[in-house]
């Protein structure tokens, strides 16, 4: 769909249950600045009814980093690691910009998607608010911390809030020079940052069952966007979890959890 290169994702494959082995698996895609690993405990749940893979996407987690984040770019990643792992058709479930991710590859290639799940995102252009969170990374990157509680200062000094700290620590690994050092392809993401914030891509609705579900405490969909929303997913149905934020599958993971598994069910 491009003419830039795929790279090998990194992912975590979690086979089903033996009854459960015929189902089409449920691919789950990240967020900016998150992976595969912060999904584990959702992938466990869901493992019990089918087989379920989370991926890392390009410049994140473990997957390798280079130069290009369109939405089109990173479909073709997921593609690519579908046809590696023979999976004809997948329910695919994205959150955030994992979720524009998804919604371009059922656009895309419409016939890999059994259905669709987006997480908290809608198909619109953003304006863009992650400065603070990307000077807390170059500041990490600059200072070169040898714990994790001076790298927190450190976040500390551009992000206040600490649940979001903890979650860009999640980015953090220990490296040979034992300094705590950032293992996202930060520099990449900040080049490609004007196409994360901007639409999906693909022309086409996507006429396949999906599902949105929204924090109700989150500006990310809100209502005034459904009717684009309508425009490219139009069989989706809206579902609002109380209490929860942008990220609902962390604050209400319970009641995230059954909205996503009666879903999947009734496909």
């Amino acid at each position: 769909m491009t003419d830039v290169a795929t790279v090998d994702l990194h992912f975590i494959d979690m086979p089903a249950d033996e009854a459960a082995a015929d189902t089409p698996p449920l691919v789950v895609i990240h967020g900016l600045l998150g992976s595969a690993d912060n999904w584990r405990s959702h992938l466990k749940v869901w493992q019990g009814s089918r087989r379920v893979i989370a991926l890392d996407l390009r410049n994140h987690g473990r997957s390798p980093h280079a130069e290009g984040m369109r939405y089109a770019t990173m479909a073709d990643d997921v593609i690519a690691l579908l046809d590696k792992l023979s999976i004809e058709r997948a329910h695919v479930l994205g959150h955030s910009m994992g979720g524009k991710v998804a919604i371009s590859l059922a656009r895309l290639a419409p016939e890999r998607v059994a259905s669709l799940i987006v997480a908290d995102i809608a198909p619109v252009a953003y304006e863009h608010g992650h400065d603070d969170v990307f000077a807390a990374l170059d500041n990490v990157r600059e200072g070169q911390p040898k714990s994790r509680r001076e790298a927190d200062d450190l976040l500390g000094e551009h992000v206040e809030s600490r649940p979001t700290r903890l979650f860009l620590a999640t980015n953090l690994v220990r490296n040979d020079d034992n300094v705590m050092a950032i293992r996202v392809g930060l520099d990449q993401i900040k080049r490609g940052y004007s196409d994360i914030i901007g639409v999906p891509d693909g022309e086409q609705p996507f006429e396949g069952p999906a599902l949105v579900l929204r924090g109700g405490d989150s500006h990310y969909v809100a209502d005034d966007m459904i009717p684009a929303l309508r425009e490219v997913l139009p069989r989706a149905r809206v579902v609002t979890l109380k209490n929860a934020g942008h990220w609902l599958h962390a604050d209400q993971p319970e009641a995230f959890q059954q909205a996503v598994t009666a879903f999947l069910d009734a496909q």
